[in-house]
């Protein structure tokens, strides 16, 4: 006897659509049993895990300074995906991004003005692009697989800030605490209200109906989709699989680059060795949540905002372990990655060696 998926000849539509809920409902029945062997009560851990993160204003103000970072890099990544170019190393763009995007505030600590913001934004973006640009260089130059490439750089970029930080930016009179200078006034991402929601928020929603209007309206974007289901055809079609490598990670690092400014722009307020949870590595969750859609991705980037504050909630108010409350994060992906497996093949046993050999076949 001998397991094999077998790729169905048509799949649904409507399971296509209900696998993320579905996705989350297993994730939601294992965290509890995940709760329960850890001898607490699992409807008041599922409470604080995922209700009480939106039940008071400044923990739905938390939820959107998380889910604004999620959905930029979400966004970016899901047109990648949507084309076949695996783009792993968000992370690394991201953190490129805020330290070419903190040039302005740290070397000319005097331009206050809207221009040094506009500038800030501007070079995030470039430095995630070019960061970008080099696992895309490898892989049509070489065929280097994008995903080792780009995931392996994520590291060196998370030093090279650990240089930055401890070395030539670091604060003489920051008491000899590895960060930079605190960054003031224009250098700052305006805030909507009293809260610390920035208008980074804003800027992820104009993103995602910007990108919305390019995989639906424009060429570039039924390029991407024709490259991304059927490279021969597209080929045929006179369509260029390296140009498309070359936009996708471009416009992918470029938005991680400015999730990366705004992190240090707004939560952060300076260069410290850490300014990310994670956010490029999560953000690929967001986008399979989203079903590789702006759309979607707008609103599975709040659904994973959500864990973190529940995490940090679950953590004080239950005592688990921060790899505990992470956990829902991997469990989450499985399950996504599971049932859409499931809806593409068909799992079949195969049950005499002439069986075998006709499959393999």
């Amino acid at each position: 006897m001998k397991l094999v998926l077998e790729k169905r000849s048509e799949h649904s539509e409507f399971m296509t659509l209900m696998s993320p809920l579905l996705a989350i409902a297993l994730t939601v029945f294992t965290g509890a049993i995940i709760f329960a062997v850890q001898g607490l009560n699992p409807f008041e851990a599922l409470y604080v895990y995922f209700i009480e993160p939106v039940t008071s204003v400044w923990s739905l103000e938390e939820v959107f300074v998380k889910a604004a970072p999620l959905i930029l890099i979400g966004a970016g990544l899901s047109v990648c995906y949507m084309a076949n170019v695996w783009n792993i190393g968000a992370e690394g763009q991201l953190t490129m991004g805020a330290i070419v995007g903190s040039i302005v505030p740290i070397v000319f600590t005097s331009w206050q003005s809207p221009l040094a913001l506009v500038t800030m934004i501007t070079l995030g973006a470039l430095g995630g692009a070019l960061y970008a640009a080099i696992p895309a260089f490898l892989k049509n130059r070489f065929n280097a697989n994008e995903i080792l490439t780009s995931l392996m750089m994520v590291y060196i970029a998370q030093l090279f800030l650990d240089w930055v930080v401890r070395g030539p930016w670091k604060d003489p009179k920051g008491f000899n605490f590895p960060q930079s200078i605190a960054f003031e006034g224009w250098q700052l991402l305006p805030t909507l209200g009293d809260g610390r929601v920035h208008i980074g928020i804003i800027l992820a929603v104009i993103v995602v109906v910007i990108l919305t209007v390019v995989m639906s309206r424009t060429l570039k974007g039924f390029e991407i989709l024709v490259i991304g289901n059927s490279p021969r055809a597209g080929r045929f079609a006179g369509f260029s699989r390296k140009k498309i490598v070359w936009f996708c990670l471009l416009l992918s690092g470029g938005l991680a680059g400015i999730a990366g400014i705004g992190e240090v722009a707004g939560p952060s307020g300076q260069l410290q060795p850490t300014i990310s949870p994670g956010y490029g590595f999560t953000a690929i969750i967001v986008a399979f949540l989203g079903r590789l859609n702006p759309i979607g991705v707008l609103f599975a980037g709040v659904m994973l905002a959500i864990t973190y504050i529940g995490g940090e909630a679950a953590q004080i108010d239950l005592g688990v372990s921060d790899k505990t409350a992470q956990v829902f994060q991997g469990i989450l992906l499985f399950y996504i990655l599971a049932c859409d497996t499931l809806i593409l093949y068909r799992i079949k046993m195969l049950g005499s060696t002439k069986q075998q050999s006709v499959a393999a076949e």
